[in-house]
Order: structure tokens, then sequence, then C-alpha cells
């Protein structure tokens, strides 16, 4: 069954209308540039209610071109379950991160013009996530990823996630085109940038279960 990840979380209610609607995962983004952006402390605050109701969701924290020594002092702060690295983080990098504390790493990969799924093989990570590509922004831009693409990329890789302009309306043809192992999305869920649509989060996960 594909899992369902819903990023870019950024208060408790979101969080729990999240969680009610059924996804598996949750991002929280510590990217400061992006309007979903949350401080460890927020982040922190808003894992801890989850985890007193009981929630077996996991949640991601999402980094852009930090330092390894930053990205876990925030992960050991705020009790995240995994890294996103959504950034130009080297394959070296993730090996690295790997090696110093065992942490499931997510490498986030735009596919730009030329990109070529072998380069997926590249990073020694749990997961690959191809979003699609944007000349300034990082993730959470609505535009809608090559879906013939992450099929191919999806055949080298032992899991991927699939994001870039994922919505209710157009999940069931990217899970049945790619068939990936989760799927990812986040600005197409908002009412307004941060703010989740509760409604369009339940018509996503219904899309996803019931195809």
């Amino acid at each position: 069954m594909t899992k369902i990840k819903i990023c870019g979380i950024t208060n408790v209610e979101d969080a729990r209308a999240a969680v009610a609607a059924g996804a598996d995962m949750l991002g929280v983004n510590f990217y400061r540039p992006s309007p979903r952006y949350i401080t460890p402390d927020a982040a922190r605050d808003l894992i801890n209610v989850l985890k007193s109701l009981g929630s077996p969701v996991e949640i991601i924290g999402v980094f852009v071109n930090e330092t390894i020594d930053f990205v876990i002092d925030v992960a050991m702060v705020t009790g995240i379950d995994a890294l996103q690295l959504h950034g130009d983080e080297s394959p070296s990098f993730c090996e690295e991160l790997n090696t110093r504390d065992g942490f499931r790493v997510i490498k986030a990969l735009r596919a730009r013009e030329g990109f070529a799924p072998s380069e997926a093989q590249d990073y020694p990570v749990h997961a690959i996530m191809l979003d699609a590509f944007h000349r300034t922004l990082r993730g959470g831009t609505g535009e809608r990823v090559n879906f013939n693409l992450a099929r191919e990329t999806r055949k080298v890789v032992p899991r991927l996630f699939l994001s870039g302009g994922l919505s209710p309306e157009n999940v069931r043809e990217a899970i049945d085109t790619v068939q990936p192992y989760a799927v990812d999305a986040c600005s197409l869920l908002e009412s307004s940038p941060g703010k989740k649509d509760a409604a369009r989060m339940s018509a996503f996960v219904a899309a996803v279960r019931n195809g």
C-alpha cells in the first residue's frame, strides 16, 4: 500500500487534521526562506502533542543545505523520525550522516532538464524523493513532476517518494503510472501557504486509499 506524506505542517491543528485524514508521515520544514518554515522548538512542541495523543504518524524533518552538525542537533532536539535533504547535498554528505547517527535519510532530487534516473543510485540513503524542478524554490511549488521520469527512477532505487504538484485530482494517476513507495503533497492541499485545508487532505488520502 502506498504511503502518504503530507509536508509543510506548521501548527498542531493542521497536524491533527492530517493524522485524522489518515496520513502516514508529516513533514516539518526547517528551511528558513520557506513560507512553511517552523522553528525547532515549535516542531518539538508539535511532536510532543502528537505523541501524547498516541499518534503513530512519523515526522520527517526537511533540511536544505545545512551542516551535518545542524541537522543532527535539530533531530535530537525535536524528536523527528527521519531526515529529508532537499538541497544540493552530495552522496558523501548522505553517507556521513548515515554513519554518524543512523537516522533514515530521504534525499530529494529535482527532475531538472537532463536528469537521468541513474543519478539517484549515487545516494546511499533509505529513499529517494523525486520532485519537480523550480529555478529558485525548494519544494512546495505546486509544479507537477514528470510521471514517466519518476517511473524510470523508481525502477533503480529501493524506495521512491513521489512529490511535485500532487493533488486529490491527480494522485491516483500518479500512483497508477509510477507505483511509488510513497506520495508527498504540500501546496495543493493548502488554503494559503503554510495553512492546510482539512477537506483537501482528506480527499487526497481517500484518492490514494480508494483507487
